[in-house]
């Protein structure tokens, strides 16, 4: 299918890293994201203040306990102190805990929101899309970079909260126990801010890299990890060599998340050492002036106390940039793949098909694949390898019309055009010049999903989920009774099959259906078709790959299948349409023959040479 339209393209994954800088406006659509949450949030941050005051509270208890307790030798001070110091500490945990809730509550709601909206976006691309992505890469952004974003985002959020307002707090309660230890606490807040600004550069800039290390290496095994892959590598790969191709992957991973963690534990290791020189000049300022009897000793300890919690939210508020930027980079690769634009577009006011038996018409049809550009994101493609992308003009001037339930055939050589014909039909690809139009109305002003609901496809590999018979069918009629799907079963010949198994219907089929014969596959397909009951049928190349009694089974479901039906088949095997209504020769993109088959034999063009060749025994 994609023979004539591929041309080669290199890609750089660190240079597109090392380019990529953040966006203006990423932090007001976090924020949109998050709008839904307000009551959540609302109570979050009342529960982060009421546990930020009781932190606060508890020196100023000590202070007491120990002045007016201890010192005075009031047993009973003591006592009553200890016990509301005991139930502020049980409070502070309850809090704490309802804090983390409803801050869990906000972040999965944020991770099922952006991975929905994440999906459904994906859906609505184009096919040129999914050729060119690595479906690693995309499930990494659905799931780890939404992940990271919702943590960032939780743990930011937290922590500015909950920082500031100790920070705040603990501040004022100090100034009204020392102003000297306070402002001299207070004058090494410089030395806190200056590490944050390269550290947080350097952090996001590896924290994009690991991402995109991590989508290749799920894009690895994404592909050696299904029954396609696996035979693959069994058949014609070296294990060894794929070891060690999939080591080298987990190493870089490895080595950028060693270079991640010593970003972090070098801040980590200089905001406690000033913070540890501080509280050393705290110590040191305090035990002076408790000598002096300036303040008490209760007050020293109260104030030390309060130190660790002065400092402690110093160092988070100075590695919040940090936490942001990681946040903003996740965030940014999920927006990245919510901004792409789908390639086929649907009008704002679509109008609805006629329900007449469909007639077909191509007018002057031209195509040619979009550039890799403008259908994917390089970072989801293979990185730093030349890489096949599609160019040139695949179809020029194609123009036909198929009757009203009526059969054409489409066939030529291969990359002729024939399967990009059929992908234009259902709008899988939107033609670049012309129009196609369904009983006089072009399909793109009419509703996509109407248009698809017309069509039904069987392509030589029909797809089937890892799951039962019968869940693969109702893909087609999800309200379809087990009567009605073992009738379409028999009328595909598929019936007898399905009856002898086991567990029937509730047959597991296995990824891709590979526990089935293709033949087997096909009829399922054929079956599924029937179900959806389509008005338009299209059949690429259906039996293309199979035996010959297999062939047999399926072409007697197909009869059943065409029956009252518009139907494009695109054939490979010329003995399977010489009852065509119309046959159209496709060469170099276009129609350069068209006629029955006894009328086309008898020209002796290309057709012919064709059907001489197989009636020979050869094949292309």
């Amino acid at each position: 299918m994609h023979g004539q339209w591929m041309a080669l393209r290199s890609l750089s994954s660190d240079q597109s890293v090392k380019n990529q800088k953040l966006k203006a406006g990423t932090f007001k659509r976090i924020l949109a994201f998050a709008a839904p949450y307000r009551r959540y949030l609302l109570i979050f941050i009342t529960t982060v203040i009421i546990d930020a005051v009781l932190v606060v509270a508890t020196p100023l208890l000590l202070r007491n306990l120990v002045d007016q307790g201890v010192v005075k030798a009031r047993g009973d001070v003591v006592t009553k102190l200890a016990l509301i110091v005991g139930t502020l500490a049980i409070a502070d945990a309850v809090f704490s805990a309802l804090g983390r809730w409803f801050s869990s509550r906000i972040g999965e709601g944020l991770i099922y929101d952006l991975r929905s909206q994440v999906f459904e976006h994906v859906q609505k691309q184009s096919i040129a899309f999914f050729t060119r992505t690595q479906t690693g890469s995309l499930i990494s952004r659905i799931n780890s970079d939404v992940i990271g974003a919702q943590q960032a985002f939780t743990s930011t959020l937290s922590g500015v909260v909950s920082n500031s307002l100790t920070l705040i707090l603990v501040t004022v309660a100090m100034l009204t126990l020392s102003w000297q230890i306070t402002l001299v606490s207070l004058l090494l807040l410089p030395i806190f801010i200056l590490p944050t600004k390269w550290i947080g550069k350097k952090l996001a800039n590896y924290t994009r890299r690991s991402f995109e290390l991590n989508a290749e290496m799920s894009s690895t095994m994404t592909e050696r990890f299904n029954v396609s892959g696996a035979l693959l590598v069994s058949l014609y790969g070296d294990r060894l060599a794929e070891s060690g191709n999939f080591r080298s992957k987990a190493r870089r991973v490895a080595d950028m998340g060693i270079k991640i963690a010593m970003l972090n534990r070098i801040f980590f290791i200089a905001m406690t050492s000033v913070a540890a020189i501080a509280t050393s000049f705290a110590y040191g300022i305090g035990g002076h002036l408790a000598i002096s009897q300036k303040i008490t000793i209760g007050t020293l300890l109260a104030i030390t106390a309060l130190l660790a919690r002065l400092y402690g939210p110093l160092t988070a508020l100075s590695n919040i940039r940090v936490d942001v930027m990681s946040a903003l980079v996740s965030f940014e690769r999920v927006f990245e793949v919510l901004d792409l634009e789908p390639m086929v577009k649907e009008i704002a006011q679509p109008k609805i098909i006629s329900s007449e038996v469909p007639k077909i018409q191509f007018r002057n049809v031209g195509f040619t694949y979009p550039k890799a550009e403008d259908i994917s994101l390089a970072s989801l493609e293979a990185a730093a390898k030349p890489e096949l992308v599609e160019s040139g003009e695949v179809l020029r001037g194609i123009s036909f019309e198929c009757q009203p339930g009526t059969l054409t055939a489409i066939v030529g050589p291969s990359g002729a055009g024939k399967s990009t014909i059929s992908g234009l039909l259902p709008r899988l690809y939107d033609v670049t010049s012309g129009s196609i139009e369904i009983n006089g109305m072009d399909i793109r002003d009419s509703s996509i999903s109407q248009l698809r609901s017309l069509i039904g496809i069987v392509t030589q590999d029909s797809h089937m989920f890892h799951e039962s018979i019968l869940d693969n069918l109702r893909y087609a009629k999800s309200e379809a009774t087990q009567e009605e799907i073992l009738r379409a079963c028999d009328a595909a010949q598929i019936g007898d099959f399905i009856r002898s198994l086991p567990n029937g219907l509730e047959t597991v089929v296995g990824e891709r259906g590979h526990r089935l014969s293709g033949g087997e596959k096909q009829r399922l397909a054929i079956a599924r078709l029937l179900l959806k009951a389509p008005r338009i049928v299209i059949l690429d190349e259906a039996t293309a790959h199979l035996d010959s009694e297999n062939e047999a089974l399926v072409q007697e479901a197909l009869k059943v299948a065409l029956v009252g039906r518009t139907s494009i088949v695109i054939a490979h095997r010329l003995s399977t349409i010489v009852h065509a209504d119309q046959i159209l020769v496709i060469d170099n993109g276009k129609i350069i023959e068209s006629g029955k088959h006894e009328d086309l034999v008898a020209k002796g063009g290309l057709y012919f040479e064709l059907y001489q060749r197989q009636s020979l025994g050869f094949t292309e």
